[in-house]
């Protein structure tokens, strides 16, 4: 079967493939040569699934980009909110964003335009190059959040303060170590491909030479396991610090006959630094999440029985990924007072109503809240 008959049909009759089109026959011959030899035999998708998606990265990647653009926008005006604690936080913002910006467009046009990647090999392996890079200094950045929150609750006054040189430091760090990994595939360690969905691109995890195999099982290892067992070890040690805290101040209370020891500047502070270990609890667990059946997959096409990926299998869990940019800003926005404080005087049209406590200006609860993050 001619490949432009074949594709012509697929995308003026979205709700009819003819049967025993495959995409090999479907597809022009400069992407079957991207494709990798085990998504040839597959028929191709219903184009309606591709107009679902595109509809889901419209969506997905507009709340996303509002939603980080508000958060860098408004810790770089108050500069009261900008402490290094917060500068984390401003570049898991930009990861976030990157991320959306540098993918989301060329997916959804090639979902329109039937389903094909539209833009040569060399954008096919730029997308997959800053997938990885901004993917990879999202988790960085997450894991560094982490370790600020471990020092500043558990280690306390025997801390190292968070200076604004010590994060330039972590941040440089941050973008080299992600630089690293997403360089790899570009000089021949391990390797970037299109997907079996055949509209966008990430690592060839269907290539299952020494090379590529052990790219993907150091990213597995270095960008994934290591990482998520330093935030888990972190946190769990937060958690212990603040309960053993609790209970200590609670037995001398009874000690004493009194209903508590805390002043309520005490009292806020221990809530201020038990609402940030749970934000970032939270965006950890949505970040394992989202990525994790990705990596699963990617794990499964290098190392097992393959012919349980189907183009549209290993689609879904792509898309999981995506979504880890949209959850940070809607948690800031929700669970931080004070950003939310600066967010409602600049922006007052998003109706939201956080009271100042203090009856302050949201620039002297800003400062507060850098003290209490110090």
């Amino acid at each position: 079967m001619d490949f432009s008959q074949a594709r012509a049909e697929a995308l003026y009759n979205p709700l009819e493939v003819k049967d025993g089109t495959t995409l090999k026959d479907y597809l022009p011959p400069d992407i079957v040569e991207m494709l990798h030899p085990h998504w040839h035999s597959f028929p191709p998708e219903n184009p309606l699934v591709y107009y679902v998606l595109a509809l889901i990265y419209v969506i997905g990647g507009l709340v996303s980009i509002f939603g980080n653009l508000l958060v860098l926008y408004i810790f770089l005006k108050y500069a009261t909110l900008r402490t290094p604690s917060n500068m984390l936080v401003m570049n898991l913002a930009l990861c976030d964003l990157m991320i959306m910006v540098s993918l989301i467009p060329e997916n959804i046009v090639s979902f329109l335009m039937g389903g094909v990647w539209q833009f040569g090999d060399a954008a096919c392996q730029i997308h997959a190059f800053c997938g990885s890079l901004f993917g990879y200094g999202q988790i960085s950045t997450l894991v560094f959040i982490a370790y600020d929150r471990f020092n500043v609750i558990v280690r306390g006054f025997n801390a190292t303060p968070l200076t604004f040189c010590r994060v330039m430091v972590i941040l440089l760090f941050v973008w080299l170590y992600a630089s690293f990994w997403a360089i790899g595939p570009m000089v021949g360690y391990g390797s970037y491909a299109l997907d079996g969905i055949v509209a966008s691109c990430s690592y060839g995890y269907m290539d299952q030479s020494f090379t590529n195999t052990a790219y993907i099982l150091g990213c597995f290892v270095a960008a994934f396991i290591l990482p998520l067992v330093i935030i888990i070890l972190c946190y769990f040690f937060i958690v212990r610090a603040v309960c053993a805290h609790e209970k200590g101040m609670r037995e001398q209370a009874k000690k004493m006959n009194v209903a508590s020891l805390k002043s309520n500047d005490d009292a806020q502070k221990t809530s201020a630094e038990i609402r940030i270990a749970k934000v970032a609890i939270i965006n950890i667990s949505l970040w394992v999440i989202a990525w994790t059946p990705f990596a699963a997959v990617c794990l499964a096409g290098v190392l097992g029985d393959q012919k349980g990926l189907t183009p549209l299998v290993t689609s879904i869990p792509a898309l999981f990924a995506k979504t880890s940019c949209i959850y940070n800003p809607i948690i800031y926005a929700i669970s931080h007072p004070k950003y939310r404080q600066c967010l409602q005087q600049s922006l007052p049209w998003l109706c939201i109503n956080e009271p100042n406590k203090d009856n302050q200006s949201t620039a002297t609860g800003a400062t507060k809240v850098q003290q209490e993050d110090a």
